[in-house]
């Protein structure tokens, strides 16, 4: 499969589970560094807002998908919308 047919309408890859999975491993990345620059007697300087815009965007990519796949289930696996 090339790179750039996980763009298509068709795909094997669900991109909102990839997007939220990715954000999720930068926020975690982010709090174990705070950990342990906390443990030497640093301050990790860390904007809230962007830690804030990666919760958003983990939250709405598992959300969306989430909801994507209650309602394949409700429509009889059309995956069709609504």
């Amino acid at each position: 499969m090339k790179w750039t047919e996980i763009f298509k309408e068709s795909n094997d890859y669900n991109e909102k589970t990839i997007l939220g999975a990715l954000s999720f491993c930068i926020m975690v990345v982010i709090i174990f560094a705070d950990l342990i620059t906390g443990m030497f007697g640093k301050h990790l300087p860390m904007n809230e807002y962007m830690y804030n815009s990666f919760v958003i965007v983990t939250l709405g990519s598992f959300g969306i998908s989430g909801f994507e796949k209650l309602m394949k289930g409700k429509n009889g696996g059309s995956g069709g919308p609504v």
